[in-house]
């Protein structure tokens, strides 16, 4: 009877703290509204993620991408069977800069988003989040594509034992309505050193790569589908040019002329690619509707 007073003054202390501390965590993550958008980005604050909607995704088109007829094929199949419920792979997009690997998984989006696709877009660094990620997305009538762009990881980094979790399964199987779709300039996500070559033994007339290549190799092979990305040649690279051009309403007069003025755009950037010949054609307009304003 006697202790009751002192327990009942812990207790009321105890509850003060609790109180001070709630006041300054932060407050718990919404969970996502996945009718909000087709596309969403996980954030991070406070050491908390959640799934932010992207209410204006980008709105390019299949259509828009020239000169990869392709690689747009067979992403647009992989993704058609991911839509249909059917057997898909996990995708890896590399190559050269700038020729429409990030572009193209936003088309894919635009293109399917309608018969239930929906993406999130993951940066490298926040790949441990994974497990989250794909725990918020079990058993959604959803299909969910995770974009990871620009991806690749120097030495000494661990986030893509996250990755390899996820592409191959851990414990935990992979869930059905899930891929990932990745970008890169490296076919092997790492960073390869010549050290490394002397890693390699032999075994009777076979060379066999040593444990660090086998290691990096081994995570780019988690992907079942390789799509690589090569430099355009001067004709595709106009043809882009033009294309986005004429969308953005350059007239033919102007296009006719241009072509010099194009090829020496490209040249001052050493690259062909569909992101030079995109940053040309809105240059090209630009100064059409300045000159446009400026006649009497």
């Amino acid at each position: 009877m006697n202790e009751s007073p002192s327990l009942e003054r812990l207790l009321a202390r105890a509850e003060a703290v609790l109180g001070r501390l709630e006041a300054v965590l932060p407050p718990p993550a919404p969970l996502p509204d996945w009718q909000a958008a087709v596309a969403f980005r996980w954030r991070k604050s406070n050491g908390r993620g959640w799934l932010q909607p992207v209410l204006h995704p980008h709105p390019i088109r299949l259509a828009d991408l020239e000169n990869i007829d392709d690689q747009k094929e067979r992403i647009a199949a992989n993704t058609r069977q991911f839509v249909a419920g059917q057997t898909a792979n996990n995708v890896l997009l590399t190559g050269a800069r700038g020729c429409g690997k990030s572009s193209l998984v936003k088309a894919v989006l635009n293109e399917y988003s309608a018969q239930g696709l929906r993406l999130i877009e993951v940066d490298k660094e926040d790949l441990v989040d994974l497990p989250d990620i794909v725990d918020q997305c079990y058993g959604r009538p959803e299909k969910f594509i995770i974009f990871c762009d620009d991806l690749s990881f120097e030495a000494g980094e661990t986030a893509y034992k996250a990755l390899k979790s996820v592409l191959d399964g851990s414990i935990a199987a992979p869930p059905d309505n899930l891929l990932i779709y990745a970008t890169s300039n490296r076919r092997h996500l790492m960073p390869e050193y010549f050290a490394e070559n002397l890693e390699a033994h032999r075994v009777n007339d076979e060379i066999h790569p040593g444990e660090t290549t086998e290691e990096k190799i081994s995570l780019s092979e988690r992907f079942g589908l390789w799509i690589s990305f090569y430099p355009f040649s001067q004709d595709d690279y106009l043809d882009i040019a033009w294309h986005w051009a004429r969308q953005l309403g350059v007239s033919e007069e102007v296009i006719a002329v241009s072509e010099r003025e194009a090829l020496n755009w490209a040249l001052g950037r050493g690259s062909r690619s569909g992101r030079v010949a995109w940053q040309f054609a809105r240059d090209l307009a630009g100064r059409q509707q300045t000159m446009a304003k400026e006649q009497p």
